[in-house]
């Protein structure tokens, strides 16, 4: 008898673009498609993914492989806002992300929006500048949440207490 593993944890998976691609061959065009997927578990936890193939299912399926291989863990101030003001930058996209007051909710575009939204954030405002391509957006996105720190690790880098970083 074959015992089954337990399911992994539920994941919030959203697919953010799809872009199909013709290849110009001898015989006519050959169509591939290549799919942007974020996944997150509502609680910090968020990845991005790429995926391409000749078939739409099978991209979105490379893609959020993909996504879960790339998940990074952000800090969260009472569950729901980000700890500090960061602009995120990736190629031509930058996005800024403020932390924001309970209720505010999340004020964001499409690609950022869904990053945002599989972590788990409830209450930040955002701002996309420069490139509107969703991938530059997505990994700009990608990359301010990865450059976020709680005020115990600048203090512990800094040499000082906690008090000190935030007065």
């Amino acid at each position: 008898m074959i015992e089954r593993e337990q399911a992994s944890p539920e994941f919030i998976e959203k697919v953010v673009n799809i872009n199909r691609v013709a290849k110009v061959v001898k015989g006519g065009r050959r169509f591939s498609f290549s799919a942007l997927v974020v996944v997150g578990d509502g609680a910090g936890r968020v990845g991005s993914g790429k995926g391409k193939a000749t078939e739409v299912p099978e991209a979105i399926r490379k893609a959020m492989e993909s996504a879960k291989k790339n998940m990074i863990e952000i800090p969260l101030i009472d569950g729901r806002t980000i700890p500090h003001l960061i602009i995120g930058r990736f190629g031509a996209g930058h996005v800024l992300l403020k932390p924001a007051s309970a209720g505010t909710g999340v004020i964001a575009g499409g690609p950022v929006r869904a990053v945002l939204e599989a972590a788990g954030l409830k209450d930040i405002l955002t701002k996309c500048i420069g490139s509107s391509n969703a991938n530059n957006v997505v990994r700009a996105t990608m990359e301010g949440l990865k450059g976020l720190k709680r005020a115990d690790q600048v203090a512990r880098q800094r040499g000082k207490t906690i008090d000190e970083i935030l007065n």
